[in-house]
């Protein structure tokens, strides 16, 4: 069995099992986070289907990426979780996924479901198997600690990396991932940040255009607003993925649980990354 080591422990989120227990709970207790730990409803998910989340460093996002994580923990326990993400580092195939193994951070191991994968290779022409995708991506790894913090081992991940995020690619793939996870008890996360190093006017301001067209699970209207505002958003393929597999699971509305940007917490509105957390639910 393989294992993918973690790229970004001791960066974006902190390097050892104690600090990152701490982080995470110090997102969740957060002035900007949800305030307070979470207590995970028993059973299995009964409304969320799907999540958009944020990836940057903790110490930036990790208060809003909190909400996201408090919803999911409320509605109960996935057995697996489909984590879509952008990739940064264009390596690898267009659209990658891997055939098994474990994903490893500081909390432990998470298990791949190939068999899943699997399926969504098949159901889809464009998503190939190919661990060099992942090798230095972090908007997948970002998102397993917040789960593992929850649910300890006790889920499996496909995670799914997205080079290519044209409108169709990124419905086809949306379209594989509901016909692959159909009828499981399972949740699709797209890992996005929203517009980068704009001035805090600018960035709420298309931030906002692009968060409207979510909530109204409008993927035509995400790829216009994205292309008529310029908007600097890194997983927008992903979010369209997630829409389009939401709504062929059943999901019928879209709820904003947070927006905040990087300069919410430092204070300087002169440049920031926009943070959104939305939880796409039956």
């Amino acid at each position: 069995m393989g294992v993918r080591r973690p790229v970004v422990a001791g960066s974006f989120y902190a390097g050892s099992r104690e600090a990152l227990v701490r982080q995470v709970e110090g997102c969740f207790r957060h002035e900007l986070g949800p305030g307070g730990v979470p207590e995970v409803a028993g059973g299995g998910l009964r409304r969320v289907v799907a999540l958009v989340c944020p990836h940057a460093g903790y110490m930036y996002s990790g208060p809003v990426a909190a909400h996201a994580y408090y919803r999911l923990a409320s509605d109960g326990r996935p057995d697996v979780v489909v984590i879509l993400g952008p990739n940064h580092q264009g390596v690898g195939s267009i659209i990658a996924t891997v055939e098994g193994g474990v994903w490893r951070t500081p909390l432990g191991d998470v298990e791949v479901d190939g068999e899943i994968a699997k399926k969504i290779v098949e159901y889809s022409g464009l998503v190939d198997f190919d661990e060099a995708a992942h090798a230095y991506e972090h908007s997948i790894e970002v998102q397993l600690p917040f789960l593992q913090y929850l649910y300890g081992s006790g889920f499996r991940i496909v995670p799914i990396s997205m080079l290519m995020q044209d409108r169709e690619s990124s419905v086809e793939v949306g379209e594989a991932v509901a016909k692959a996870v159909s009828g499981l008890n399972a949740v699709v996360i797209a890992s996005t940040d929203l517009t980068h190093y704009e001035p805090q006017s600018s960035a709420n301001r298309k931030d906002r255009a692009v968060i409207d067209a979510v909530l109204r699970m409008d993927v035509d209207a995400l790829y216009r607003t994205i292309e008529s505002l310029n908007v600097s958003m890194c997983g927008y393929g992903p979010t369209a993925a997630a829409i389009t597999a939401a709504r062929a699971l059943g999901a019928g509305e879209a709820e904003l649980l947070c927006y905040k940007t990087s300069g919410d917490i430092t204070g300087d509105m002169s440049a920031v990354v926009g943070y959104a957390a939305i939880a796409i639910q039956r």
